[in-house]
């Protein structure tokens, strides 16, 4: 039995190894630029190649997901708005109501604050380039 399993984990770091040796063989190009040509061949035009600063890609995400929030803040605004309209001087619906007025606000508020600390830290990972 142990000499199977002996066999087996063999079988299984052989794999890895051969991997290993056929991936760290050396490549022989012409020149650098065919090595880069092939690199840049998948990438659209319009995609950007830069991570950090003015239009980089993580810019482009922290925009996106701040447009996403401040939406749906401002969805769930109106419908507290709409829930203490409708709530007929009921307390625990008036309450609910504000609660849902008062916690999209407070998300609102974060958002911004969270895409403030954002910008600061990728203009600060952009100045060091």
């Amino acid at each position: 039995m142990k000499i199977n399993i002996k066999k087996q984990l063999l079988g299984l770091l052989a794999v890895p190894a051969l991997v290993l040796t056929i991936s760290s063989a050396p490549v022989f190009a012409a020149d650098d630029l065919s090595l880069q040509k092939g690199v840049n061949s998948s990438q659209s035009p319009e995609q950007p190649t830069e991570l950090f600063g003015d239009g980089g890609i993580f810019e482009t995400i922290s925009t996106v997901l701040l447009f996403i929030i401040g939406a749906v803040s401002v969805i769930m605004l109106i419908i507290g708005g709409i829930r203490y309209t409708i709530s007929q001087g009921d307390s625990s619906a008036v309450t609910s109501a504000k609660n849902t007025i008062l916690y999209s606000i407070i998300g609102l508020v974060v958002a911004i604050l969270a895409y403030a600390a954002v910008k600061f830290v990728v203009g600060s990972f952009a100045a060091n380039q």
